[in-house]
């Protein structure tokens, strides 16, 4: 991370945003995967405090979606959008109060459509992770999402997935599915 940032932070901001991490992300439930966790999460955060501050140009727009634990429905909004916009658009996800895994039943429906969520975890709401975005969409989190002037934000009112039956999640997916597909045509109009 230090020579990917090299010229745009310190080695001690890059060792900060690290050891934040490993703080924010010790009760996740797949310990082996702490590590690539620990550098993912805090590539995201160092390239989003990037984007913000102008350091790296955004090509793409930026989506951030939101919700309580960051394991349903954000997730599944989150892999959608990333699916269909076909990098086209750059997307994040996060949660005000993230849980220890993704819920089963939501990679279960997610995979039925060939789109795999082994490689996500549930990550934690950060302000670079606001602030680099240009559309924020907010399911179930209340007002725990920070506001910054130049964003547009949205509240999705979905049911949660959490203890629902696979044909439940499988409703809320196909729901997030029509509004991700919609939010991409307004972003990325067709033809662009």
């Amino acid at each position: 991370l230090a020579q990917e940032f090299r010229g745009i932070y310190s080695l001690e901001t890059v060792e900060r945003y690290v050891n934040e991490a490993i703080d924010r992300l010790a009760g996740a439930r797949v310990v082996d995967f702490i590590p690539l966790f620990v550098h993912r999460f805090s590539r995201e955060q160092l390239r989003a405090l990037a984007q913000a501050e102008g350091a790296i140009i955004k090509e793409v727009p930026e989506v951030l979606f939101v919700c309580v634990h960051n394991a349903g429905r954000s997730q599944m909004a989150a892999a959608l959008l990333d699916h269909h916009a076909k990098g086209k658009v750059h997307v994040r996800s996060a949660g005000s109060t993230p849980a220890d895994q993704i819920n089963p039943a939501v990679a279960a429906v997610m995979d039925e459509w060939g789109i795999d969520l082994s490689w996500e975890f549930p990550k934690p709401l950060t302000d670079e992770f606001v602030k680099a975005a240009d559309a924020v969409i907010t399911m179930g989190c209340g007002d725990a999402c920070p506001i910054y002037p130049g964003r547009r934000y949205e509240d999705w009112e979905l049911d949660d997935p959490a203890g629902q039956p696979v044909e439940v999640v499988r409703r809320i997916r196909d729901e997030i599915d029509l509004r991700v597909q919609q939010l991409l045509a307004e972003l990325v109009p067709a033809g662009a």
